[in-house]
């Protein structure tokens, strides 16, 4: 688990909010609590890692709302709601909009500490894979343009001579081009350079200009 991941608590009812911070806490979890969505939203560019226990129904700024300024935000913290009876559809609705469970009070406390456990489960998931996205892009961007353009047609599937011919240069030069790649991009083979490509979400997009272009 990545280190100190916190549980932030978001719920107006005090008791509630108090409830949960020490069942949590007798778990060995670190918590963080809030009154309001707006106070944890005010506190978001402290937050750096754990998952949200939220109730659905909340004065200003509801679960359902913080979800869609969430991902608004690009905030990719796993959110479990807590909801009343008469607040199921809300929570649906909040699972429509990224919520990855709901718990209908009462709820066993069994039952919300495995729904942490797979929260901060998916989180460290999420964080090593953004991790691993961050470097294979810095690796793409510090390609020469010669060198992504070689790089997109190995991706599309085409062939040195086609690569070649597309882009008025040798076949020969294609092949230097492709090994600059392969060691750039630490690729070992050509499959693996391929699933490089596509964790780095690279789909031809723009990226911004490398140094050392070689004319072809």
């Amino acid at each position: 688990m990545s280190a100190d991941p916190v549980i932030h608590v978001i719920d107006d009812d005090e008791s509630v909010r108090r409830s949960l911070d020490f069942l949590l806490r007798a778990a060995g979890h670190k918590t963080c609590t809030y009154e309001t969505a707006l106070a944890f939203l005010n506190a978001l560019p402290d937050v750096a890692s754990g998952c949200i226990v939220t109730d659905v129904k909340m004065p200003e700024v509801s679960g359902v709302d913080l979800l869609k300024r969430l991902r608004a935000m690009h905030v990719r913290l796993p959110v479990i709601v807590i909801t009343g009876h008469a607040d199921v559809p809300m929570a649906v609705e909040a699972m429509k909009n990224g919520a990855i469970d709901f718990l209908e009070k009462p709820f066993d406390d069994e039952v919300l500490l495995a729904s942490v456990r797979t929260a901060l489960a998916a989180a460290e998931s999420v964080a090593e894979r953004e991790a691993t996205q961050r470097e294979l892009q810095q690796r793409i961007a510090a390609l020469s343009r010669r060198e992504r353009e070689v790089l997109e047609g190995l991706v599309a599937g085409k062939a040195n001579k086609t690569i070649a011919w597309d882009l008025g240069i040798s076949p020969r030069t294609v092949e230097i081009y492709r090994a600059n790649v392969m060691t750039k991009m630490r690729a070992v083979s050509l499959s693996e350079l391929v699933r490089m490509t596509m964790l780095a979400e690279f789909a031809g997009a723009e990226q911004p200009a490398g140094s050392g272009d070689v004319a072809g």
